[in-house]
């Protein structure tokens, strides 16, 4: 039998690791990644789960489309290499994405 992936909620405020930029709760979902930068860090197996030994720097390397017009960021992690993609913020930098978008590097 095939268990689901489990996700916990979580919702705060962090300071980025790699902009330094104070990264506000998005209070309609889990926050995962900087809004600026669109870096993230490589805390969990499953969503929200904070199990992940790895903590390395989740690089963006690349937008995708999803469903429903929803557009998701690749990231790369820059020490276990692992590829990971979540769902993009409504209040997420626009111009880095384009710059995303540009220098795909995948």
């Amino acid at each position: 039998m095939c268990e689901k992936k489990k996700f916990t909620m979580i919702d705060e405020n962090f300071i980025c690791e790699v902009c330094g930029n104070e990264v506000i709760k998005l209070n309609y979902t889990a926050r995962d990644h900087c809004n600026h930068c669109l870096c993230s860090k490589h805390l969990d197996i499953n969503p929200g789960d904070r199990q992940s030994l790895c903590k390395g720097i989740l690089e963006p390397v690349s937008i995708e489309k999803g469903n429903k017009d929803k557009y998701k960021i690749v990231y790369k992690c820059k020490t276990c290499e692992m590829i990971k993609r979540n769902v993009m913020a409504d209040d997420d930098n626009f111009e880095k994405m384009l710059e995303i978008m540009k220098n795909n590097s995948i």
